[in-house]
């Protein structure tokens, strides 16, 4: 018998970060899956405008909607504008994220800031706008885009490994508070990914993938690919996960083990 395939036909769905990067690779898989997309971000233009219009080439509704996800009105504006123009939705996708890299010693208290408003406090906002419309219509699937950071702290990066082990606690206690409403929250925890923000940090490819078991850094689709299952309802019964998609990082550097036992 030939396994279906997983679609989001019908389905209304907001990214969150879909400019470019993993966002984006989000936004256009699902709209591929069928869903209608509001593609939103930080910072409006070109690149936010472009993800819209691929996504209306692929036959699906899409709105390009810039906000702020740290400002509760903003985030209030936004579920109201998607609502009306596109209708309930179903699937959300958080993929808005800022890094700053830095001592701990020397990190600023604006840099703190800005990370953890956007990364932390975006997301609950972003996750509690769109759960009162699921919980009243008892169904829906929330999607929150962690780190492996938040299993292997990285040094430098304090802020943004607090921010996003807060964002694996808070899709577990969502997902614990929502389940008998049948709204799931789950998250997805990327290893190192070719985004611009990753390249903007000067990451070694060859180095980096040396420490991968599959050899390789991974591109925003293998995020995608995972999310769009999350999102379809072939993950009916999967809530208060965070799904490590690393291309087994977590198994320990290879250069760990001897070549002759590889």
């Amino acid at each position: 018998m030939a396994v279906p395939c997983l679609s989001l036909e019908g389905k209304v769905a907001i990214v969150t970060g879909s400019r470019r990067g993993i966002g984006r690779a989000i936004a256009l898989l699902f709209a591929e899956a069928g869903a209608d997309v509001a593609v939103c971000d930080y910072v409006a233009g070109d690149e936010l405008n472009n993800t819209a219009e691929e996504i209306r080439k692929l036959g699906r509704q899409a709105l390009a909607i810039q906000f702020n996800i740290s400002d509760k009105a903003s985030v209030t504006n936004l579920i109201q504008k998607v609502e009306a123009e596109l209708g309930d939705v179903d699937t959300l996708a958080n993929a808005a994220a800022v890094l700053r890299v830095n001592p701990s010693i020397d990190f600023s208290e604006e840099d703190w800031d800005i990370v953890i408003d956007t990364n932390l406090k975006g997301t609950f906002l972003m996750n509690q706008a769109v759960a009162r419309g699921m919980i009243k219509r008892r169904k829906g699937s929330i999607i929150n885009i962690a780190s492996t950071d938040a299993f292997n702290p990285i040094p430098n990066q304090v802020a943004y490994n607090c921010a996003k082990i807060g964002v694996r606690h808070l899709t577990n206690t969502l997902a614990f508070e929502w389940g008998r409403y049948n709204v799931r929250v789950n998250a997805i925890a990327p290893g190192c990914v070719h985004t611009e923000m990753m390249a903007s940090y000067g990451i070694d490819d060859a180095v980096t993938a040396a420490e991968i078991a599959l050899g390789r850094m991974g591109e925003p689709i293998d995020i995608a690919n995972t999310a769009l299952f999350l999102a379809s309802d072939r993950a009916s019964w999967v809530s208060g996960v965070t799904w490590r998609v690393d291309g087994g990082t977590n198994m320990g550097p290879l250069s760990m083990w001897p070549e002759d036992q590889l």
